[in-house]
């Protein structure tokens, strides 16, 4: 399993970040309320995230926040403002949490005798 901080590292490069750093500017009006809403909502989940005390209690609490009612509502709001959110990076997280790397192309075995 990958660590605490990689886990960590990928979700706020991944996710967090992009979301706390969109500006309010490049959106429409009828946007902007919406966008303050996710940033909030993510400032909360990231500070949640960082206080989990170890790898395993971020991968199950990760997988928990795919299925809750909350984060549907607030994934249906990231798609419609363009922006990133858990679901997207799951196949990557996953891969990361339980093998301990990215995803990559599988390895090709050596030719030889």
């Amino acid at each position: 399993m990958a660590s605490k901080k990689e886990l960590l590292g990928f979700l706020d490069s991944r996710v967090f970040n992009p979301i706390l750093r969109a500006r309010k500017d490049d959106y429409k009006e009828s946007q902007q309320q919406a966008l303050a809403d996710v940033q909030g909502s993510t400032k909360s989940e990231k500070q949640r995230f960082h206080g989990y005390g170890s790898a395993q209690d971020i991968r199950d609490n990760y997988m928990s926040d795919l299925h809750s009612e909350t984060a549907k509502r607030i994934n249906r709001e990231l798609k419609r403002l363009k922006l990133p959110s858990l679901p997207e990076v799951k196949d990557e997280f996953l891969a990361m949490a339980d093998g301990g790397r990215k995803q990559s192309a599988p390895k090709t075995k050596k030719a030889g005798g």
